[in-house]
């Protein structure tokens, strides 16, 4: 499958060449950033105050690009073949020369103390960025498949970190929301729009879903306006907006910051700490990325910390129970089984106890479930 994709995005990595080439009348070397950066800049002139670094070369990193997007074609097409290079030479080419000769098999490792928040991370190969949203990035979760006559078992935490926000911060209006088993983001929806949750548009959905995640980030109006392309006015009333609905998580968010400047860490609801060296520094912008890590450190790391203690009791249960199919994959939020048919029933009843009853927070947690014959069918 693999082999397939690989001659099939070959061609439309060259169409994307020529098509860039033809958008500029001239052909350079889009893999050098500093020919890259010569061409939006210098020929283009995208913008006269482009930054350029210590070597005199401009920068076009992700972010710069995506801000430049709307002021001239060749920019998403830039942005579209790094997309595609990155996905060919990282997974597509790459993945097949991972397979161990004696067991057929890609075995990743895991490795239990490297990311800050506590999550597990993965490598050699890192299973835990394949592109999902992409149709091309579908494919390659197509291309992994369980062992014969097995199924995959998906189960994946249902928006566990603004469950442990709404748990961490109190706030009645959130709680209430998951209680009642709404849909967040249409809830949230209705409460910034002031409509009822069944008059809420695609649209208004989407700008509360961004506003959701974001917000837990600590994201800026300048940044929330930048995703939603959105005026930084509006995106600012969003935000003022939002925190109106959920007073109780803009009390959160400033009581963490200050307690991890009076302290120097923050704890998730497990006791794990993470110190936070940056957060009374003089430098504004390492205290912002403190600050905001005040913010979600507790959350990520009380997710990552339900999120193994819930694949400890699990094992324990196969175990217990005789169970011969075995978790394989663990993604952020999500663990994959490889199911022998015949289990399916128990495996599907000890997977959804495990993850529900593993901590008691102030709003349920829930573990939506898929089976499917390889990995993107399941999820």
């Amino acid at each position: 499958m693999l082999k397939k994709a690989e001659v099939q995005l070959d061609k439309e990595l060259q169409t994307l060449e020529q098509q860039i080439y033809t958008s500029v009348g001239a052909i350079f070397n889009i893999n050098s950033p500093k020919q890259v950066g010569e061409v939006l800049f210098d020929q283009l002139k995208l913008d006269a105050k482009a930054k350029k670094s210590k070597t005199g070369q401009y920068s076009t990193s992700e972010d710069i690009l995506l801000a430049l997007k709307s002021k001239h074609p060749v920019v998403g097409m830039i942005l579209a073949y790094r997309e595609l290079k990155k996905l060919i030479s990282t997974y597509i080419s790459a993945l097949p020369s991972y397979i161990n000769p004696e067991t057929g098999k890609i075995h990743t490792t895991y490795n239990q103390t490297v990311t800050a928040t506590g999550r597990l991370s993965s490598s050699n190969p890192n299973l835990q960025n394949l592109p999902i949203r992409s149709e091309r990035g579908q494919l390659i979760r197509q291309a992994v498949i369980p062992d014969d006559g097995c199924l995959f078992l998906s189960a994946d935490y249902s928006q566990i970190e603004l469950r442990l926000m709404a748990h961490l911060s109190g706030d009645e209006s959130l709680i209430e929301a998951f209680a009642q088993g709404e849909d967040i983001h249409s809830s949230t929806a209705a409460k910034l729009f002031h409509k009822g949750i069944d008059e809420v548009t695609s649209e208004e959905r989407r700008r509360a879903k961004t506003a959701n995640f974001g917000i837990i980030y600590g994201i800026s109006a300048f940044g929330l306006s930048q995703r939603l392309d959105i005026p930084r006015k509006e995106a600012k009333e969003l935000i003022e907006g939002y925190f109106a609905t959920y007073p109780k998580v803009k009390e959160y968010m400033d009581g963490a910051i200050a307690d991890a400047r009076e302290k120097g860490y923050v704890e998730t609801a497990f006791g794990r700490r993470r110190a936070l060296r940056d957060i009374t520094s003089r430098n504004a912008v390492a205290r912002g990325v403190a600050e905001r890590n005040a913010i979600n450190a507790p959350i990520q790391g009380s997710a990552a910390d339900i999120m193994k203690l819930a694949m400890i009791e699990i094992r324990r249960r196969f175990r217990e129970e005789g169970i011969r199919s075995k978790m394989i994959l663990q993604v952020h939020d999500e663990v994959i089984v490889d199911l022998i048919v015949s289990e399916r029933e128990a495996v599907e009843r000890i997977v959804k106890e495990s993850m529900e009853g593993v901590a008691q927070l102030r709003v349920p947690l829930i573990s939506d479930m898929g089976v499917g014959t390889n990995w993107l069918e399941a999820h």
